[in-house]
């Protein structure tokens, strides 16, 4: 999975209406549209995936938790 950003800070995500749960530290891909951003990690055995709304992935970048251009 080729990575283009990293988790260096506290990023959740909601799973319907569950708990938050926290991506790990480390490489992501993100996939940005309009509306918003799919964010994958992991290895190639477990990989998972989550959308998040542009908003909330943008704010996550402008408070440094994402750095973008990396991984």
């Amino acid at each position: 999975m080729p990575a283009n950003a990293e988790v260096v800070g506290r990023v959740e995500y909601r799973a319907g209406d569950g708990p938050s749960i926290v991506i790990p530290p480390g490489p992501i891909e993100a996939q940005l549209s309009f509306d918003s951003a799919v964010l994958s990690w992991g290895d190639e055995g477990a990989v998972q995936t989550t959308a998040l709304p542009i908003a909330e992935y943008q704010r996550y970048v402008a408070e440094g938790a994402i750095v973008e251009g990396r991984g």
